[in-house]
């Protein structure tokens, strides 16, 4: 699809809507994206993506260069719905997120377009359900949000080796690195380097943030 019809196709939704480039760019924004976070196209156009949206699951940022949306979209892999709390901090709503991408007529890298859909009051009510379940009952925190959450997060398009995955698992049952190490027969280095690299593909600054948005997303 050319610019233009980018352009014309965020603009024939009511709901927000704004395309990116394979750099993260902003090249379309629609009139209800205006309303949803007060910033007028002319402002949004040409900027980053996350410095924008600034979005956040319930771990933390997931807005950076490595997000695992461009990740993704640069393989071209299609991508699940997801909930985002999107805006500055002070005025953040949650979102259902779809993206949608779109070919650039064969060259180069595709563009994404992502349309918002506002759930900030339902998304608020079932994280507060969710956190009495967890307090007040025997249900397991992972199970009690499979049952109660609206949404995916966009830790589920997180594209993990077998091997991540389950140094993944072991940290999450509370093993260290070199214990994993001992586990697989693998050198301590190695074990840190598969953790960084879960890092950067889950967008988290910490092992527990990883493994909780893992958790969230349905990967382990």
């Amino acid at each position: 699809m050319r610019l233009e019809e980018i352009k014309g196709l965020t603009e024939s939704t009511s709901d927000p809507a704004f395309a990116v480039d394979a750099q993260g760019l902003i090249v379309a924004w629609n009139r209800a994206a205006e309303g949803l976070l007060a910033l007028p196209a002319t402002e949004a156009i040409g900027r980053t993506c996350g410095e924008i949206i600034q979005g956040a699951d319930e771990c933390g940022q997931v807005c950076s260069e490595d997000c695992t949306i461009r990740q993704a979209l640069l393989k071209r892999h299609p991508i699940n719905n997801f909930d985002m709390q999107v805006g500055p901090a002070g005025g953040k709503q949650w979102c259902n997120v779809s993206v949608l991408i779109a070919d650039n007529n064969g060259h180069g890298s595709p563009f994404a377009v992502y349309i918002m859909r506002p759930i900030d009051l339902r998304k608020r009510l079932e994280i507060l359900v969710r956190d009495f379940v967890v307090s007040n009952t025997n249900v397991p925190p992972q199970e009690a949000v499979a049952l109660l959450s609206s949404g995916r997060t966009a830790a589920t398009d997180a594209t993990l080796t077998t091997r991540e995955l389950e140094i993944l698992r072991m940290l999450a049952h509370g093993s260290s690195s070199k214990s994993i190490g001992e586990q697989l027969h693998i050198s301590l280095t190695t074990v840190n380097n598969h953790v960084q690299h879960i890092l950067r593909k889950l967008d988290a600054h910490t092992r527990l943030q990883a493994i909780r948005r893992a958790e969230r997303g349905g990967l382990i």
